[in-house]
């Protein structure tokens, strides 16, 4: 007959619980534009990747 289990202690959920915690979200700069892009993707403001033109982007209105 098996045998009960072991009470979890709040100090082996808080350790157990560490990994699950969110990272922040790492931004790199267009070195075209200037504006904020994650890395590995185009400029979604003015559409270069690796300094060449991959996307199409229509003009801002003003």
């Amino acid at each position: 007959m098996g045998l009960p289990g072991h009470r979890r202690t709040s100090s082996d959920k808080r350790r157990r619980l560490t990994h699950i915690a969110l990272s922040g979200i790492s931004v790199n700069h267009c070195p075209k534009c200037g504006k904020a892009v994650r890395p590995h993707r185009a400029c979604a403001f003015c559409g270069t990747y690796r300094g060449r033109q991959v996307v199409k982007v229509a003009a801002p209105k003003k």
